[in-house]
Formats: C-alpha cells, structure tokens, sequence
C-alpha cells in the first residue's frame, strides 16, 4: 500500500491500536474477572502491550517478552481464580499473544512459526499440568486452536506476499530477457545483411581488380601496383568483415523481411547477374512456371540465396560456367545455382562458412530446405526449396520459360 503515501503506515497505526486494545482490555480483565488490583498488573498490561508493537521490528524478541509477560499474569491471577475461570491464559491472553505469532510469521521462515507456535502451546501444557489451581478451566484447546489459527494465517499472507514479489521479479528478469533476445536477433539481421550486401560486391571488386591486368595489352607497371592494391584493400575488409559478422551473429536471426526499407526481389534478378558477369563469370539463367510476386520474406530470401551462391563462385571457382534456375511450382519455390569445374586456380579467400550457414537460417526460417554440395562431374551446386503462397492468392504472371546467356 504505497499510494496514496499515507497508506504506507497504516499497517503500523493498526498494530499500535491493537496493542493499545490488548494493553488496555488486559488491565480490564485482571481487575473485573480475577479481582486483582495489585499496582504490577499496569506493568504487566504496559509490557504485553509494549511486546506487539516492537513484533512490528524484532518479532522474535517481542513473542519472547509477551511470553514472559504472560507467565508473570499467570503467577499473578493464581491465587484468584474462581470456579470456572480460565488458567494460565486470561481471557484476552491467548488473543494478544497470537497476534504475536501473527507478526512473527509474517516475518520468519515458517519452521521458526512452527517452532514459536509449538513453545507457546508447550508452556500452556507444563504449566497447566504443574501449576493448575483447582476449580479453574483448562485453557489447552482454546490456546491451541487460536495460535494454529494466527500461525497458518501469517504463513499464508507471508507465502502470498513473497509469491507475489517473486512475480514481479520474474516480470522483470523476462522482460530485460525480451530486450537482449531483441537485440541479439537485430544484431544477426545487421550480420546477415552485412554478409550479404557488402561481401558480396568487395569480393567483385576483389575479383576484378585481379582480372583487369589480363584485358589491357602491356599493362603498365604502375596500374598494376594499384590494382594490387585495390585487390589486397578488399581482402582486408573482407577479413574485417568476418570478424565482425563472429561478433554479431547469435543463435536466433530475424525475420529477413525488413518492413521499414526498401529489400531486393527476384525482379532485381538481372542486375544481380549483370553484375557477376563485368566480373568475368559466364552465367546464364532459366525461370519456369508462372512467375508471381511472392511475399516479402521469401523474395528476399530467394534473392539473397542466389547473391550468396554467385558470390561464392566469383571467389571459388574463377573461369567456371554458372546456371541460375528459378522454378514456380504450384506451392513451392526451387532454386539452383550450379557451376561447373574452374579453369583455375581460385584466390585464396579464407572464411568461415558464414555463407553457408546464412543461406540455410533464411531457408529454414521460412519452413524451406537448402542442400549445397559438390557435382559429380566437377563444380559445385546450391539448391533451395521454399514455401509461398497457392496460386490464387497472388499475381499471376506469364507461364512460358525464360532463357537469357
């Protein structure tokens, strides 16, 4: 009860009430039913008063002080009792000191309640069966049944207060769990697109500052050196570029589909080729089926399978011939990129399998499959099945097969 302020202390004002009733009802009892009018029993009333206020600090010094107290009004009241009164317990006793059992089970493990609570049934049997007057009443079950009483409900407000406290922990622990799982997944959305985009065109620069020597008869020496240098300054970003993609990339990728930025699309296919081609590879491309724009994620996945694919046979397989396929099935999207043997040596070009495994979590996140693996003639093929939407539910396009070189 934190708002309004004031309900902060309002718990406090009840326990002082309580023990100013208990003190004072105490004080009462002793006079009116036992006939006591000894000056002590205002120090006993102040002290069993006096115990449940300081039960709302040091609960377990305060159950001991009530004890005691209420071990000083049983001496006190012996020599009075009557026919049919109450013994050792008055009887407000056994209420006043079960609201003490109350504040120290709302304040300690629950073994010490039952420790508290088993002390105090236990000295109301010793005394009882050592101390009690004749004529009196027995007090033991009254005493049992309002202690259990006090003890179960402290433990239960105690259990709910700490249920509801680790609650609110565990709200806090998922959500800043949330945040980080956000952040690692827009960290491998970053690693991916990084991959994808700038590796891809500093390995065509890379490529092309090798090739261009070999389209200018006598080459001087001096634009040899540059584009050896050129060549070498894309390595290195390359190599840079990987060791940020080790950095950045996590176990749980994004959604590839990217709504606030314009992303490529199969459409932009012949750009894509136009451009490993100035790089020096031959490549040609074949679309079957009905052509049809897919979703966003899938277009974009298609995309950039293919770009990774040309891309590796750009760095791996210089001089080799390379066929995109592009097939619209009724259901699903095939692809393939396959090249043939290199009519030489490749580059070396160190990595670490990042592309591979890129192409596989876009294939995977959309429920498709992706296989990669050497021909059995020579060269090397990439093929990927993905999932789109039924016919029907978007454009259709021309149903006749296409086939540029």
């Amino acid at each position: 009860m934190a708002r309004p302020r004031w309900l902060a202390r309002l718990p406090h004002v009840l326990v002082v009430y309580v023990a100013v009733f208990f003190g004072a009802l105490t004080s009462a009892q002793l006079q009116d039913h036992y006939d006591v009018h000894d000056p002590s029993i205002v120090l006993l009333s102040l002290f069993t008063g006096f115990a449940i206020v300081i039960a709302m600090f040091r609960p377990i010094a305060a159950w001991w002080l009530g004890l005691i107290s209420a071990g000083f009004i049983a001496w006190t009241i012996r020599d009075h009792v009557g026919q049919g009164q109450t013994w050792p317990w008055t009887g407000i006793g056994p209420f006043a000191s079960a609201s003490l059992i109350l504040l120290v089970a709302l304040r300690v493990p629950p073994r010490v309640t039952i420790a508290v609570t088993g002390v105090s049934v236990a000295c109301t049997i010793v005394a009882e069966g050592l101390f009690k007057p004749e004529h009196s009443r027995s007090s033991i079950v009254m005493a049992l049944l309002v202690f259990g009483f006090a003890a179960l409900l402290g433990y239960a407000l105690r259990a709910t207060r700490l249920a509801r406290r680790q609650l609110v922990a565990q709200e806090t622990l998922t959500e800043e769990e949330r945040a980080r799982r956000t952040l690692l997944e827009e960290r491998s959305r970053i690693a991916r697109e990084l991959h994808d985009v700038v590796a891809h065109h500093m390995s065509v620069i890379s490529i092309q500052a090798q090739v261009a020597p070999h389209l200018v008869e006598n080459p001087s020496q001096e634009l040899k050196e540059n584009l050896a240098g050129i060549r070498e300054n894309a390595l290195e970003a390359l190599t840079e570029l990987r060791r940020v993609l080790g950095v950045l990339r996590s176990e749980h990728p994004d959604d590839p589909a990217n709504p606030h930025h314009p992303q490529p699309t199969l459409a932009e296919l012949d750009a894509l080729v136009d451009n490993v081609r100035a790089a020096g590879l031959e490549v040609t491309t074949e679309i079957a089926g009905i052509r049809r724009p897919l979703t966003p994620g899938t277009e974009l996945t298609a995309y950039r399978i293919v770009q990774e694919a040309l891309s590796n046979c750009l760095r791996h397989a210089p001089g080799s011939r390379v066929e995109v396929g592009i097939a619209y099935g009724p259901r699903e999207l095939h692809l393939c990129v396959a090249n043939s043997a290199p009519t030489r040596a490749a580059a070396p070009s160190p990595g670490t399998g990042h592309g591979l495994l890129g192409m596989r979590e876009r294939a995977g996140m959309l429920g498709g499959e992706l296989a990669a693996g050497p021909r059995p003639g020579g060269g090397y093929e990439v093929s990927a099945v993905l999932p789109m939407d039924l016919p029907g539910s978007a454009a259709s396009g021309t149903d006749e097969t296409e086939s540029t070189s």
